[in-house]
This record gives C-alpha cells, structure tokens and sequence, in this order.
C-alpha cells in the first residue's frame, strides 16, 4: 500500500513538509505569473487550471484525476493537512505513511470531521453566505440526469452537518467514480449558471458547492469512510469566524 498520493493545492510558496505522501500542485497555474519551482502544476497533461478562479482547488483534483497514477489519492490544502493527536488534545503533527496505512487497510475512505452548523442547515448556510440559484440549478442537474441521487441530495441539505473543504483520501477505484460524477454535474452546471454579476468569492462557486456534493455521492453509493482531524497552518480568528 504504498502508493499513496495526497495533492496539497496551493497558489503560492509555504511550508513543504518533507513527507512522502505530499505532492504539492500549484493551482490555477495557467493564470499566473510564474509557476513556483520543484512542485507540481494544473496546467500539465488534461487540466481545466484556467477555470481555477471558479473552480478553487477542484483544479488540483481534475488534474491528479486525469494525471497521476496512484493506488489512494487524496486533496489537501496548503492551509489544512491531516494530522494525528500527538498528546492531550493538541493536534500538530502531518499525518505519516505509517500512520495512514492502517487507516486504508481498514477504511476506503478517509475524511476530514463532519462541520455541525448547528442553528443552520446545508441549505440555510448556503445560501445566506452565496446564491440559492448555485443549489437550486443543481438540483435540477441531478433530477435530470442523477435521479438516484435527488432523495440523498435533499437529505444532505436538510442536515446541519457535511464534510467540507474538499478534502478526501480515497481507493483509486473510489476517486474515480467520484471525480467523474462530480466533474460532470460541475460542468453542467456552468452551462446553465450565470455568474457574470458574482463578486469574486461568490464566483468560486463550483468549488463551494462541490463541497456540499461531497455528502451526496459517498450516501448515495453507500460508501463508508473514516473520519480524522485536520489541522489549520496559518492562524485563524475565531471571533471573525463565528
């Protein structure tokens, strides 16, 4: 089981940790200035890196989907690795080989914890902080094309609690069936959405709500996963947060 890629997306130089599991990709690298020097970039082999702006760190996923040969493949950010508890409750070290490979001799999946918005569902969240039309087309998509998946599309919207981040360490077999669900409702619904008045973080919409669909496809496959922490790199504002 030693074929375990995990792409770390990022859009600028930071901390590489010298883990053998970590492949960091410069995302949306067609659009930028310079590529950074000794990582990966979106822009090689089968990509859609120019659709980084909308598509976030999903252009990093399309890429190791299309690109990379690996047994597991995972996404993770430049802000947000897995990790293990190390002691107490203090969560501060990168998740190693070792510590994975039993993880996936047991599980095919490997998540991040579920968010619990608590007062908000899914849906309610959503669409207060972006557009209900980003949701409301793409339950359409699935109607018309994914009729199986309407029934777990609206249960997921319903719940106060999802995986977010776009963070996944999957069984090669898995991550595909994955990527080209996703990528193939993501496409259709940049046919129809009009995002041509969206300020620019609302314009990251196929990354926000990839990251409600996750939920979508692992309970309508009836997929099983084990959940693991991640830790956040930079310093976060709590207060700001809330």
């Amino acid at each position: 089981m030693s074929d375990i890629k995990i792409l770390v997306a990022t859009h600028k130089e930071f901390y590489r940790p010298e883990n053998p599991l970590i492949f960091q990709v410069q995302v949306g690298s067609a659009l930028a200035d310079h590529h950074i020097e000794g990582i990966l970039h979106d822009d090689e082999g089968e990509n859609i890196s120019k659709k980084n702006r909308s598509y976030c760190e999903l252009t990093a996923q399309y890429w190791a989907w299309k690109n990379l040969d690996a047994e597991y493949l995972g996404l993770a950010h430049y802000r947000r690795h897995y990790t293990v508890k190390k002691h107490g409750n203090k969560w501060n070290r990168i998740l190693t080989q070792t510590q994975l490979e039993p993880l996936l001799t047991a599980n095919d999946i490997i998540l991040p914890p579920k968010r619990n918005y608590f007062i908000e569902t899914t849906y309610t969240q959503y669409v207060h902080a972006h557009h209900v039309a980003d949701l409301d087309l793409t339950r359409e998509i699935l109607v018309e094309k994914y009729p199986m998946y309407v029934k777990y599309f609206d249960n997921c919207m319903k719940s106060t609690k999802g995986h977010k981040f776009n963070m996944f360490i999957m069984k090669r077999e898995y991550a595909d069936q994955y990527c080209e669900w996703l990528f193939d409702v993501l496409f259709e619904l940049e046919k129809r959405l009009d995002i041509s008045a969206y300020s620019q973080n609302d314009a990251r919409v196929f990354g926000f709500v990839s990251e409600r669909l996750l939920d979508v496809w692992l309970d309508a496959n009836h997929r099983g996963y084990k959940e693991i922490p991640v830790m956040f790199m930079e310093k976060q504002n709590w207060i700001v947060k809330a």
